[in-house]
């Protein structure tokens, strides 16, 4: 069972410190209980109570962190069978893989596609998250330098480095220090000597078992010796046998508080066919249900465009509107003669009108106001977006040195604003533009010719 914030407050200091962020500890307590602090936000916490709450605390499905720097990648975490119960935490990591057989040629190919191929999206970067890094010709030397390859012409992503022989993994760590790659696959053979190697180099293990049983009696025994940056693979190689897999395992963490599964889980769409549609609908399946990484074997924009896309569908946050920054957008190259064009920081509304006002071919100043991520008629509903906080924020801006004209648009849906706002900006004229984003070109062109 979970602790309370009672429960847990009882082993916070409780000296109010207010380093946390929060007033109190005892708020602090509250927050922590209900997931939405972090235990290291507490500096004083002492070692004996971290640990009791660490583990009461760690969700059903443990964190594990793979990588180092800005290619560190982040799997795990997650507490709630269904997105709409609350949210998911992290993102299914999207991995390619690449082997020590490969000619120089095709591994070159791949690792360009890796880095090329990201699309933005809503304000995000979406693109591929780790290299998957096997071990395929018994050549130790070898697969040390294509890590070591892979590292560096990656900028240090993720890695995953498969092998069941610990020479092989550790020739290979030692060529990229630092790097703490997900270290795959372990069994009972070898448990003990990839053990050893992830605590020397502080990496993650993977467990390879053959089944859910043998996976949940690995991670049993990983826990045992205090290992709990763990990933697992049931070792299903059919949709059938993943997906139940994948159920399984989920529901025991979560429902059964099972901590032998309680870790994010590892699948090999390129295990399970040979044709790469069919592996793009294998991995979209397991992005849904309940994959932390998905390992494809290669890269195409026209593949994984809609698997980044439905990932990031899948884990924004539902209760959290996607939202752009508060400021002045230039698009094109304007001038002081140029429109100014005012909108709400709802991302999709951003994007629209950013994305219409470039297919005008009318350099543009766009003004974005922060509506606390609402589109322009639920914020304006909310009184988010109406005369007098357009106001403050226009004046804040600084637009007005910018421009000549003084001339200012407002989306069409906020037509009844716009004597309040000219009350409100005394030196401006308000003009009301168009009520949909398709319309924006033709009232720009409009503006030019005038």
């Amino acid at each position: 069972m979970p602790l309370t914030g009672i429960e847990i407050f009882k082993m916070l200091p409780r000296t109010n410190c207010k380093e946390c962020g929060v007033p109190t500890c005892l708020a602090f307590a509250m927050n922590l209980a209900a997931g939405k602090a972090e235990l290291s936000a507490c500096p004083y916490v002492s070692e004996e109570a971290k640990a009791k709450l660490e583990e009461a605390s760690a969700p059903p499905i443990r964190p594990v962190v793979i990588g180092s720097g800005e290619g560190q990648v982040k799997i795990g975490g997650e507490t709630v069978l269904f997105r709409h119960e609350k949210r998911f935490e992290n993102p299914t990591a999207i991995a390619v893989h690449v082997s020590d057989a490969m000619s120089d040629e095709e591994l070159a190919a791949r690792l360009r596609k890796f880095l090329d191929l990201r699309y933005e999206r809503v304000g995000l970067v979406l693109k591929p998250d780790m290299v998957a890094v096997e071990s395929a010709a018994g050549d130790s030397d070898r697969f040390a330098r294509i890590v070591a390859r892979v590292h560096a012409e990656t900028g240090g992503a993720a890695m995953i480095l498969m092998s069941e022989q610990p020479e092989v993994l550790s020739r290979a760590l030692a060529a990229v220090p630092g790097a703490k790659p997900l270290l795959y696959g372990v069994t009972d053979a070898n448990l003990e000597a990839l053990m050893a190697l992830a605590k020397e180099h502080g990496c993650s293990l993977a467990v390879k078992g053959r089944s859910v049983d043998e996976a949940a009696y690995l991670g049993q025994k990983l826990l045992d010796q205090g290992c709990k940056n763990v990933v697992i693979d049931d070792g299903a190689r059919d949709l059938k046998s993943a997906f139940e897999g994948q159920v399984a395992v989920r529901r025991a963490a979560l429902l059964n508080k099972f901590r032998p599964l309680g870790f994010p889980t590892i699948l090999f769409p390129m295990r399970m066919t040979d044709d790469p549609m069919k592996e793009t609908l294998l991995a979209a399946t397991f992005i849904a249900k309940y994959g932390g990484i998905v390992v494809l074997s290669d890269l195409e924009g026209h593949s994984l465009f809609p698997l980044v896309v439905a990932r990031m569908n899948l884990f924004t946050d539902p209760q959290r509107p996607m939202a752009t920054g508060e400021g002045i957008y230039p698009i094109g190259n304007p001038d002081e003669k140029s429109p100014v064009l005012v909108t709400s920081n709802f991302s999709l509304t951003y994007f629209i009108v950013s994305g219409e006002i470039e297919n005008s071919r009318v350099s543009t100043w766009l003004l974005v106001q922060d509506t606390e991520g609402l589109s322009v008629l639920t914020a304006w509903a909310a009184g988010k977006f109406v005369a007098d906080s357009i106001a403050a924020f226009v004046k804040k801006s600084g637009i007005g040195d910018r421009v000549s004209h003084h001339k200012i648009v407002i989306p069409g849906h906020l037509a009844p604003e716009s004597g309040a706002l000219e009350d409100e900006l005394k030196n401006w004229q308000v003009l009301v533009g168009p009520r949909e984003g398709a319309h924006i070109p033709a009232f720009l062109k409009n503006w030019q010719c005038a």
